[in-house]
């Protein structure tokens, strides 16, 4: 067990708290294996109506995975982060089909790692405090935890545009994007997990505690997402981009140009192909092969040391412009695995 994680059953409601507020609710392995053996457990406990999942400390449900230990111990055990990503995604399948109402208080910062602990699930609220997305690109890797499988399902090419520019959602983005279901005021978060801990219905409570989202500047731009983002390749958006006048093409061409251009080659195609998937399990597989080869990509290496461990913001990607970076080696970063296969399509 671990204290980075507070596991209990509270009346109806069996309760699972990240607790790692120092580190915004980072997710690491241990935090992993037991949320995964709860709900294992609450499965055919009677007791357990439903699952409410939130994190402690009120700045963060999750800002993702643990990347800082990754890059620790690339160098010395490369199977540590593929033993991590494996069991990772396995939970996130897991919360995607988990028999009972599994309600994610998504409250705060909610990115990467804790996008696939929340956004999975049957009940996805968000707040006013709410701010959730999908980073990697600009540590040099790709939307993961079947996050490729989310952004494939957003309206138009919203997918692709937030994966290029690490887009971050307020409550009524998420909601339009379909990231999110209901929001509810923050500080009404006490009072709708203590309903539910007596055992009221999940989705009649999110009900009764919502608010409208207001407005989403994401649906507002949506035409000028898919007139520039629903092109084959992340390249010619780029093209588009800088034929397009206004501030949101410099701004959006700006977010871009700090990325790593591999992982944005790799994010483009990623969205693109999962759109024609039918199972968040096929997703994850495809996300795994990339993970699994981010241990030996330069760009995953140098992004999380640029902007994680020696914070200088100056990564030096390889190849270091968009142009340079060729459709092949995309691909060939999510070629099968062989006997390393994730295989969770195979075995649901």
């Amino acid at each position: 067990m671990t204290d980075d994680v507070v596991i209990r059953i509270e009346g109806a409601a069996g309760r699972i708290t990240l607790n790692r507020p120092k580190a915004l609710n980072a997710l690491n392995r241990p935090m992993t294996d037991a949320i995964t053996a709860a709900l294992v457990r609450w499965r055919d406990d009677a007791s357990v109506k439903h699952v409410v999942i939130d994190g402690a400390g009120g700045r963060a449900f999750c800002a993702g995975g643990d990347i800082r230990a990754v890059y620790d111990m690339i160098p010395t055990d490369p199977e540590f982060p593929r033993a991590y990503w494996r069991a990772e995604y396995r939970l996130n399948a897991m919360i995607a089909r988990y028999e009972k109402p599994y309600v994610a208080l998504m409250d705060g910062f909610c990115l990467g790692g804790g996008v696939g602990l929340s956004a999975h699930g049957s009940h996805r609220i968000v707040t006013e405090r709410s701010f959730v997305g999908m980073p990697e690109t600009a540590i040099g890797f790709t939307p993961d935890v079947g996050g490729a499988w989310l952004l494939a399902r957003a309206p138009g090419h919203a997918g692709e545009y937030m994966a290029a520019v690490a887009y971050r959602m307020n409550a009524a983005d998420a909601i339009y994007a379909g990231f999110a279901d209901t929001m509810i005021r923050a500080e009404d978060i006490p009072a709708f997990v203590a309903a539910l801990s007596e055992g009221q219905d999940a989705g009649e409570t999110a009900r009764r505690f919502s608010i409208p989202p207001g407005a989403s500047g994401l649906a507002a731009r949506q035409a000028d997402i898919d007139l520039i983002f629903g092109t084959e390749t992340v390249q010619e958006a780029a093209r588009r981009l800088k034929a397009m006048a206004g501030p949101w093409a410099e701004e959006t061409l700006g977010k871009i140009s700090s990325h790593s251009p591999t992982a944005l080659a790799a994010a483009h195609f990623s969205v693109r192909k999962v759109r024609g998937f039918g199972r968040v399990e096929e997703s994850l597989d495809h996300e795994y092969r990339y993970a699994h080869r981010a241990t030996g990509l330069h760009d995953f290496r140098e992004g999380v040391r640029a902007l994680i461990v020696d914070k200088d913001g100056k990564p030096q990607w390889r190849p270091a412009h968009l142009d340079d970076v060729r459709m092949s080696d995309v691909v060939a970063l999510f070629a099968p695995l062989g006997k390393d296969e994730l295989g969770l399509a195979a075995g649901s």
